[in-house]
């Protein structure tokens, strides 16, 4: 009888090595911009360590292999051994993609590739430093933390002797990094040891510490360290020299400050905060999702029958209990629903995450230099809307690259910073979360885009004279459209913001574009939270009660209707000085339209994506959370028609589509009915 179920080993473990796959991407990008920091250093160690030992236990020999190479490279860079260099990094890159391709075959079942190239790179780098680790532990520095400079501070106040002591251990000794902790002990009967180079850490390799420096205070001699050492079984030679201090400022370290920043207090804060937290199967998570749905609408349901016995029993008491009941699982049921809503929720972060080493590649790739800016990363969402939202990111990330910000002889003719920016936030607005992806390139011309629109046939010369720079920028969304000259692995298919449209019409998002040429784009995508619980607008068509999602909807006007025309057979409404197509649901749906009690109507201006239209209806109710329900493959698809809800009354009310009737306008359905 087996302990553990092998499958949800397998998950745990897969889960696992996503998340310590992330944490590494990220830690080489910092090592890379900030330098050989040692919390950094200290970080990609241990990830590196644990993804070694995880994919040792679960057998999975070729990812062992790989991270076991990885970490020996690590391992001399952590002794600063080994600079951290740009082919360096490409080195450990490269190591990452090729784990990322070992996780996915081994998911599949089947190990295609050969890893063989890469670890004998690794080892050729590894193999390299060890060969000529006695040079190099001769000229390298000791890399101090404030606490072992202010250490070295107070020792020269006091008058002590400041040391190197160089040891050189014997070849044939099998355990080298034991004896240089024998060794270590030995020498600190003299005095202090601050630190050791390479530093001696058990999960080091053995190979490593053939030579050893230690960085000793003492009152002793030099030549009485020396001896001492030098009788100590296993070492070869030993040499001493004196330390120079190379620090700035040496007696002036803020200690408080040290303290508060030790990036090993940081480390045990982080662990504690992280051991809160448990992993928990997403299908659980809908599953309840789905039982606090039914809640919210058995809840409005009972507030609905307790208006109507209250209006029937005006004096009955128990009405008064009821009322109190009602509010009381009114109250209760609502913060359920937000604590559901919560768990779902994730920080936007974890997408955010991928694109600092996309926009590296990229920007290497096409000999830019770019400035990534990231804020809002703690935005949260709907983990359905993240896992939908990330191709859209992405395009538009690979487009303000390529098409937008321009390579540095360009941007220093043009009197701007040779170094582009990219920005890309996130943060809440209502019920709704706004991304931004800004650049401050060239920006978009219209003109360009009205040439190359005509040339594939888009649009006519005709149909482009009419139209206004903001229509014409936001032909970009159509398929097919490419300004590119050329196809490359980045772009020119004209399939990528096209993508984007779609992708944001079906989360019931929006699209805005603006630019301004020769100082950049802005797109901001306006989003819902969730897709499982919405905020709707009930309307009435001819007295049947349908939802609109809130996200949707732009704005709602009264207009009279003398104000609505007809152009080729389609109604128009001039609103905010933009000419809007309007749309009767009743032609489409077969409901008669209601007679008209009055001179005005009311309509409701949706967006979907970059696109505005109007929804003329025959009235309004008002806002109200919803539960989406699924119509089921019985009924199938309906145009216009995006599910159902269950309204406190019991009834069962549509829930409309808005990219759906935004396709009717498309297709210029004819007015089946006078306006007047």
């Amino acid at each position: 009888m087996e302990l553990f179920d092998r499958s949800e080993l397998m998950g745990a473990f897969l889960d696992e090595v996503e998340e310590q796959l992330q944490l590494l991407e990220q830690d080489v990008l910092r090592l890379e911009q900030q330098g050989e920091s040692p919390e950094i250093l200290h970080s990609i160690f241990r990830v590196a360590h644990t993804l070694k030992g995880s994919s040792a236990a679960m057998g999975f020999e070729e990812m062992k292999n790989v991270t076991h190479e990885m970490e020996n490279v690590l391992d001399t860079i952590r002794n600063h051994l080994l600079p951290v260099t740009k082919p360096v990094v490409n080195l450990l890159f490269q190591c990452l993609d090729q784990l990322r391709q070992l996780r996915d075959e081994f998911i599949a079942g089947s190990i295609q590739t050969n890893s063989e190239p890469l670890i004998q790179e690794l080892r050729k780098l590894f193999e390299t430093k060890v060969h000529t680790l006695e040079e190099t532990s001769k000229t390298m520095e000791f890399a101090l933390q404030p606490e072992q400079q202010g250490q070295i501070a107070e020792a020269m106040k006091q008058g002590l002797e400041i040391w190197i002591c160089e040891v050189e251990v014997d070849p044939d000794c099998e355990m080298k990094l034991a004896r240089a902790f024998v060794i270590l002990n030995q020498i600190k009967q003299f005095g202090d040891v601050v630190d050791t180079l390479p530093k001696l850490d058990l999960e080091s390799q053995d190979s490593l510490f053939g030579h050893v420096s230690y960085l000793l205070i003492t009152d002793a001699d030099a030549k009485s360290v020396e001896s001492e050492t030098q009788q100590i079984v296993d070492v070869k030679r030993v040499k001493i020299r004196p330390y120079s201090v190379n620090y700035q400022g040496f007696e002036e370290l803020n200690m408080e400050r040290l303290n508060r920043d030790d990036p090993q207090t940081k480390a045990i804060k982080e662990t504690r905060r992280i051991s809160q937290t448990i992993r928990v199967n997403v299908e659980r998570l809908e599953r309840l999702m789905n039982l606090v749905g039914e809640l919210v609408i058995d809840q409005t349901r009972i507030a609905q029958v307790r208006n109507i016995l209250q209006n029937r029993y005006t004096s009955d008491e128990t009405i008064d209990e009821l009322e109190q009941i009602s509010n009381h699982i009114s109250r209760v049921v609502g913060e359920l629903q937000e604590s559901m809503m919560k768990t779902r929720m994730l920080p936007i972060e974890q997408l955010f995450n991928k694109f600092p080493r996309m926009v590296r590649d990229l920007s290497d790739t096409l000999g830019k230099e770019v400035n990534l800016v990231i804020e809002g990363q703690e935005t949260e969402l709907d983990r359905t809307v993240i896992e939908e939202i990330g191709d859209p990111l992405i395009h538009l990330i690979r487009n303000a690259l390529d098409h937008g910000i321009e390579k540095a002889e360009v941007r220093k003719q043009a009197k701007k910073p040779v170094k582009g920016t990219l920005r890309i936030t996130a943060s809440h607005q209502e019920s709704q979360v706004v991304l931004t992806v800004e650049d401050d390139g060239a920006g978009i011309d219209p003109e360009k885009v009205k040439q190359s629109a005509i040339r594939k046939e888009l649009i006519t010369g005709q149909e482009a004279e009419g139209m206004t720079k903001q229509e014409l920028i936001e032909l970009i969304f159509y398929p097919g459209f490419s300004t590119a000259k050329t196809v490359s692995d980045i772009s020119g298919r004209g399939v990528g913001m096209d993508i984007v449209r779609s992708h944001i019409e079906k989360l019931n998002g929006l699209i805005n574009v603006e630019t301004r040429l020769g100082e950049g784009t802005k797109y901001t995508i306006k989003l819902p939270l969730t897709l499982a619980i919405l905020t709707g607008l009930l309307i009435k068509l001819n007295g049947r009660t349908y939802a609109l999602p809130m996200s949707s909807v732009v704005e709602i006007v009264r207009i009279p209707v003398s104000e609505i025309n007809s152009v080729k057979g389609q109604a128009v409404s001039v609103i905010r000085d933009k000419a809007l197509p309007l749309i009767w649901l009743h032609d489409h749906f077969g409901i008669e339209r209601q007679k008209r009690k009055h001179k005005n109507v009311f309509i409701v201006v949706l967006g979907v994506a970059e696109k505005r239209l109007g929804l003329v209806v025959d009235e309004l109710i008002g806002n109200q959370e919803i539960v989406v329900k699924s119509i089921g493959s019985y009924i199938g698809k309906i145009d216009g028609i995006s599910g159902a809800t269950i309204l406190g009354d019991g009834s069962v009310s549509l829930i409309l589509d808005v990219i759906g009737i935004s396709k009717m306008v498309e297709n210029r359905r004819p007015i089946l009915q006078e306006v007047i």
